[in-house]
């Protein structure tokens, strides 16, 4: 039977490809969004900033934004480094489409893709031009130069879908994706961070790519049903007559795009300890804009506890944007075998 041989949380935000001496471009779209969410409120920029007391401009020095784009950046170096050393046959990445892909057509809470290959498609100069402020310069380092076809692993996506449902779940499946935003019918930038940014821009892995409605109503699925679905999704792969290894990624998260470290370290002591109660407790109000990719997380920590992997953080740092404490926090989690002294 397959075994699952490790598991990755990522971060995937825009800061991470961003000089830090280009943030203000987000800062500047910041200021302008009306629906800041900070713990199930939303806010305008000088509402967030009076109700958290302004008190951020110390983070957001020159200083302090290489500081922690340099710690970002190393991490995900040793994140890369963990992933392409296991030496994984197949890899089942968990992330939320931002509408990308899957639109107000159809819109499924939870969907696997299960063709045998998928393109992973550069952007035109018109949709870069098109982005918003302090997307573009961030989003090419999540696709190739030229479309790429990426391999999957059908066998064992088909194995899942049919797992899920006897299971209880229904997930979508997806055996061509649609065009989408970009009409290319490309694998969003959750996954392509992962293809680029962690696994070096190579195909040899296979993946299976797992989408979760992390952001839009109707129907982004709670954090218990979240858990659940995890849980089945681990004991899918257990179950296929398979002697295959398999790595499982978490990509998206952690809190933003208003920063909470107080519900990030909530969050990784939860991961740390598999406490299930908190990561099914959490409400839908607080997962809600970016914040709301903690789904993707939950998913791969359901689907890990069953496992004897161990999690550990490899770094967690908030990177703040602006005075108000807008910005991303990025974490770097990797859940693997602990040594036996000895062996």
């Amino acid at each position: 039977m397959a075994r699952i041989d490790l598991g990755i949380g990522t971060s995937h935000g825009p800061l991470l490809n961003t000089p830090p001496d280009e943030w203000g471009q987000r800062a500047t779209a910041d200021r302008r969004n009306p629906q800041l969410i900070y713990r199930g409120a939303e806010y305008t920029f000088d509402e967030l900033r009076a109700e958290r007391g302004g008190g951020f401009a110390a983070q957001c020095t020159p200083e302090v934004r290489r500081k922690r784009h340099a710690a970002s950046r190393a991490a995900i170096d040793r994140t890369g480094e963990i992933l392409r050393g296991a030496d994984l046959d197949v890899l089942v990445v968990v992330s939320s489409d931002h509408k990308e892909i899957f639109d107000d057509e159809m819109l499924p809470p939870f969907a696997v893709y299960w063709g045998d290959t998928v393109d992973h498609a550069p952007y035109t100069q018109a949709q870069l031009d098109a982005m918003a402020p302090g997307l573009a310069i961030a989003e090419v380092a999540n696709v190739p130069e030229v479309t790429t076809v990426r391999e999957c692993q059908p066998e064992l996506a088909l194995h899942l879908i049919h797992s899920l449902g006897a299971s209880g779940f229904d997930p979508g499946a997806s055996r061509r994706l649609p065009p989408g935003r970009f009409e290319n019918s490309g694998i969003p930038h959750g996954w392509g961070f992962v293809y680029q940014q962690l696994l070096g821009g190579t195909t040899d892995v296979p993946l299976v790519p797992v989408f979760v409605n992390t952001f839009y109503e109707p129907n982004p699925p709670t954090a218990s049903r979240c858990y659940d679905f995890g849980v089945a999704l681990g004991a899918a792969i257990g179950s296929w007559a398979s002697d295959l290894r398999v790595g499982i990624v978490a990509s998206g998260g952690l809190s933003h795009f208003v920063v909470d470290e107080e519900l990030d370290w909530q969050f990784l002591d939860a991961l740390l300890t598999n406490d299930a109660d908190f990561m099914r407790g959490l409400a839908g109000p607080v997962l809600r804009s970016g914040t709301a990719e903690l789904r993707n997380w939950i998913v791969v920590a359901g689907a890990l506890a069953a496992t004897d992997l161990a999690p550990r953080i490899i770094d967690y740092q908030p990177c703040y944007r602006s005075e108000a404490g807008t910005g991303c926090a990025m974490a770097f989690v990797s859940w693997e075998r602990e040594e036996v002294p000895g062996d």
